[in-house]
């Protein structure tokens, strides 16, 4: 490994381009620790400093992450992700089991709590409105991956179901609908890119300037009244949104007013 002092590229991202390609080839799995900051910048022949900043980069990109008194680790590969409201819903509404066997949401609180802005806005209430709220994390492998709630207006799920804290053995959305008495028929996402805040970098084990990529997720029933809204937060150098939809076909023009064309 080394770096070509007269290129226009700084040497730490010299550095980060031939530390990337190696942990994409798998020369360092998920969970190994890489060498020393000291081993690396001796590999390269350059400074300390000039590592750091390497691995202060591969750190925000989401390939690498660093613990106290240990090291640095490979954090894992880029994953895909289909949790919009098509693979949320599926073709056949009912359980994903393959989401299920590749992620394990872990429900973290249930309880009553005052509505943020974006989910006041999307019910049409005053920010601060109590609403029952069902915060969760996501973990793949024991790393958490996404950190998120599922709101509901108290008047449909007040002393339910919904506000107890236990597991239900279907979809969040099929127990909403028995509870509510009202029916998914239609949903929109609102996907945006952002700083996260302190707790979320906290609980998604990133640096507070690591960018991640938000949902906010509003199902309506038949009349167009929301019945859940849903927050969802992932690392967003770690993760791919990935969705797939058939292209309607072409059709051919009408055929001009015959009438006219006789004129």
């Amino acid at each position: 490994m080394s770096i070509n002092p007269g290129a226009a590229e700084f040497p730490h991202r010299q550095i980060a381009a031939q530390l990337r390609e190696r942990i994409r080839r798998g020369d360092w799995a998920p969970g190994e620790r890489l060498p020393s900051i000291p081993a690396i910048a001796e590999m390269f022949g350059v400074a300390k400093q000039t590592v750091q900043r390497t691995v202060d980069q591969l750190r925000v990109e989401g390939l690498l992450i660093t613990k106290p008194g240990s090291g640095t680790y490979v954090r894992g590969t880029r994953r895909r992700l289909n949790r919009l409201s098509r693979g949320r819903y599926g073709a056949h509404r009912g359980y994903h089991s393959d989401l299920a066997a590749r992620y394990r949401q872990h429900l973290a609180e249930v309880g009553r709590a005052p509505a943020p802005p974006e989910v006041a806005d999307a019910f049409g209430v005053r920010d601060g409105t109590e609403l029952v709220v069902r915060r969760y994390i996501v973990r793949t492998e024991d790393v958490p991956v996404e950190v998120g709630a599922s709101w509901f207006r108290v008047d449909d799920a007040g002393g339910t179901g919904l506000e107890r804290r236990e597991a239900f053995g279907r979809p969040l959305y099929q127990e909403a609908e028995e509870v509510t008495g009202r029916r998914y028929v239609s949903a929109t996402d609102t996907i945006s890119a952002r700083q996260p805040s302190r707790e979320e970098a906290e609980i998604l084990q990133i640096r507070p300037d690591t960018p991640v990529l938000h949902l906010l997720h509003v199902a309506f029933d038949d009349a167009h009244r929301p019945i859940e809204v849903a927050q969802a937060t992932w690392p967003g150098p770690m993760t791919t949104l990935t969705e797939e939809y058939k292209i309607p076909a072409p059709t051919p023009d009408p055929d001009p007013d015959p009438g006219l064309a006789l004129g």
